[in-house]
């Protein structure tokens, strides 16, 4: 089995496996690097989304 990371929110460090509580782990992210940008890359996301509603509405 591949080992998957997680982000805590909590503690803002990446877990190898699950190992806290899932509410406060963000994923599984497939390596290491992508857990611990999991804010940012939330962030990005988020703007993409807020900016295609926008003109979704015109």
């Amino acid at each position: 089995m591949a080992t998957e990371f997680y982000f805590n929110t909590q503690t803002h460090e990446v877990e190898e496996g699950r190992h806290s509580d899932w509410s406060v782990l963000m994923g599984p992210y497939p390596t290491r690097e992508a857990a611990a940008q999991a804010l940012q890359t939330a962030h990005e996301r988020t703007e993409a989304w807020d900016r295609q509603d926008e003109a979704d509405r015109g």
